[in-house]
């Protein structure tokens, strides 16, 4: 009887070790996730020109915001499908793997415009595919709640930038990638519309 041959053990240690640095990757991906999305609203008096929509490929091409990146913006709440999420600023790569993010120079929560917001459909927006009609968001700020009710959904090419144009009303659009059970960089876009119904104080 021989002894095991030496390739073979050298085999199973590199892939144990292969297993521990992806098993470490996802437990520190999963930490800082849940980090970002149990952030507490602060306290008051803490403070649409795109080529592509904001997906699982980065676009070096953004705009810069007047914000600097990973600034706390908002929580966004979404009863009705279990959705609860911190908001940042800024839509790269690694803002998103981190948190929704806000989409630069698009409208602010209480600006009279459309406030964009994008997250990845494996993570933070993953309740975002049960969304409907008629369904509420909120997004409350360090002093106020602004209340809205979804009023489309759609699927769009990620060039279709127009859904991040301003309505002539205060509006909310949620970008995510679609489809949600595709395998790598998904092609398309999922669009959640919704209108400002109601603002009011923190409190």
């Amino acid at each position: 009887m021989t002894g095991r041959p030496v390739v073979l053990t050298w085999i199973e240690r590199s892939l144990f070790a292969a297993g521990a640095v992806l098993a470490a990757w996802c437990a520190v991906t999963i930490i800082e996730t849940h980090y970002f999305n149990s952030l507490a609203v602060p306290e008051a008096g803490s403070r649409s020109a795109r080529r592509m929509l904001p997906g699982e490929s980065p676009d070096g091409s953004r705009p810069r915001s007047p914000l600097a990146a990973g600034t706390w913006i908002a929580r966004l709440e979404a009863p009705s499908v279990s959705l609860a999420a911190t908001v940042v600023e800024g839509s790269d790569e690694q803002t998103l793997s981190r948190a929704a993010g806000h989409i630069e120079q698009t409208a602010l929560p209480g600006e009279r415009g459309n406030v964009g917001i994008a997250a990845h459909r494996d993570t933070v927006f993953r309740p975002v595919r049960r969304l409907r009609v008629g369904d509420a968001i909120a997004l409350t700020t360090a002093d106020r709640v602004y209340r809205y009710r979804v009023t489309d959904t759609q699927i769009v090419q990620p060039e279709d930038v127009q859904v991040l144009d301003p309505k002539g009303h205060p509006t909310l659009t949620l970008v995510t990638c679609y489809p949600f059970t595709f395998i790598g960089p998904a092609p398309l876009r999922f669009v959640v519309s919704a209108d400002l119904v109601e603002e009011g104080p923190k409190f």
